[in-house]
């Protein structure tokens, strides 16, 4: 998968809050205390615990699905603008076998950009965030497109994230602008090669008017085009087009100049400088965003991910001693072997006799110990971690769950299952239960001690 973005982390990590608001807290233990581990202030250990649990629970693989139905849903709304943009030209042009009346084909191209656009300026303008209709559509297009059920808090999170630095607008915006952008350019394209492959004349048809308004008008709108280079009809061409019976030869190449300069001036032109305009304050406003932590979901967060009584400022120190853990914290930073027992009961000695360069952890027996080995383990990871096991005892999910937590701190684990003390025997289907269940976690077993591999990483 590709790198998360600094959006994309705080995405997941408004998502994640909301998942907690609507389904309660999640089981977070692993992930606060690799949060804990990971120096910084409270906003990044509350992202690195967010983002544990938002790989953990498939929000991650979600949020890249639901990217993925984003990009599908702009290609359709893409491939929309185009033939709608194509569907403008061929309504202002028809089939060529009339006159072309200038004014309508004007209304055609321009008519429902000219409203829709002010409806999204005054929108913008009174009621603060825009809800554009497309923009709407692309974030259910997107929804729907991605199909994957863990996906429901990814849009409400971004719209909430993007929603209080007032962002959500000029997303909308540039999806909005831009669509209506290449529909123009579509449109423009398509009248540019109907008019250079087909003979059209031009006409102005009034019942009410006079001649003399669309004159006014024509010689109007054409003054900016005209800056541009784009021809404008004279007042006498004007004139005389007003005959539907007679279309004048010369004015065919003024006429269609004007058409292509209006719509370029007055269509294309103030869509691409709002797409830059939105594109440009999004650009500037996300480098902004963050995370507010006075939500409740993170309010909560703080004493567990930044506890007052936790020392600050030394970053090296060794951790507080666990059984004999102290003893071989330098093993473990030379040659990084260790062995952990879990829930063995006195019937066995322990622990076995251990070179000089193997640590031993002891007997995790309450929840208390497994914290904090847990705790040291995640800030100093051993190269080579061997478990301890008692295949007697059933293998029931928190002690896997217990064996999986301890494998993730290490490079590389094997799960030791210990023979039955003198006088007893295994049993074989619990023993089959170890082997398929240690299996299910991918982790390497064995029968016999493997110090030999703890000493030397091989055996």
């Amino acid at each position: 998968m590709t790198a998360l973005t600094p959006l994309d982390e705080l995405w997941l990590t408004e998502a994640v809050r909301l998942r907690e608001k609507h389904a309660g807290p999640l089981e977070d233990e692993e992930a606060s205390r690799r949060a804990r581990a990971s120096a910084g202030d409270l906003l990044t250990r509350i992202k690195n615990r967010a983002l544990w649990l938002a790989e953990r629970d498939g929000m991650l693989a979600a949020l890249h699905h639901w990217k993925q139905g984003a990009r599908l849903s702009v290609i359709v709304l893409v491939v929309f603008a185009v033939i709608s943009g194509a569907g403008l030209a061929f309504a202002a042009l028809g089939d060529g076998q009339t006159p072309v009346n200038v004014f309508w084909a004007l209304g055609s191209l321009l008519g429902l950009n000219l409203i829709l656009l002010i409806s999204w300026l005054s929108g913008l303008l009174f009621a603060g965030d825009s809800a554009a209709s497309l923009g709407r559509l692309w974030l259910w297009l997107s929804e729907k497109l991605a199909r994957d059920a863990r996906a429901a808090q990814l849009a409400p999170a971004l719209i909430l994230l993007l929603q209080r630095k007032r962002l959500n607008r000029w997303v909308l915006g540039v999806c909005v602008n831009g669509l209506w952008l290449l529909a123009l350019l579509s449109a423009l394209t398509l009248l540019l090669l109907l008019m250079a492959t087909r003979r059209y004349g031009f006409v102005w048809e009034t019942t009410i008017l006079g001649s003399d308004t669309f004159v006014s008008l024509t010689q109007g709108l054409g003054t900016l085009p005209s800056l541009l280079g784009f021809s404008v009809p004279g007042e006498d061409m004007i004139r005389a087009s007003g005959d539907s019976a007679l279309v004048i030869e010369n004015a065919r190449q003024a006429w269609a100049a004007w058409l292509v300069g209006v719509l370029v001036v007055y269509g294309i032109a103030p869509r691409l400088i709002l797409t830059l305009l939105c594109y440009g304050r999004w650009r500037a406003g996300r480098k902004h965003l963050v995370l507010d932590l006075s939500q409740p979901g993170f309010a909560e967060l703080r004493e567990r991910l930044m506890p007052s009584s936790e020392r600050l400022g030394i970053n090296d120190a060794a951790p507080a001693q666990i059984h004999q853990v102290q003893a071989g914290a330098a093993a473990m930073d030379s040659e990084g072997a260790l062995l952990v027992a879990i829930e063995l009961d006195d019937q066995r000695p322990w622990p076995p006799k251990l070179p000089k360069t193997i640590a031993d952890a002891g007997i995790l027996d309450s929840r208390e110990s497994r914290r904090v080995l847990l705790d040291q383990l995640t800030r100093y990871p051993p190269a080579r971690l061997t478990i301890a096991c008692d295949p007697r005892r059933s293998p029931d999910r928190g002690s896997l769950a217990l064996v999986a937590e301890l494998a993730r701190c290490a490079a590389d684990t094997r799960i030791w299952l210990l023979p039955a003390p003198t006088g007893q025997a295994l049993d074989a289907d619990r023993l089959s239960d170890w082997h398929s269940a240690l299996q299910q976690l991918d982790l390497k077993w064995v029968d016999s001690a493997p110090l030999t591999w703890l000493e030397t990483g091989h055996d």
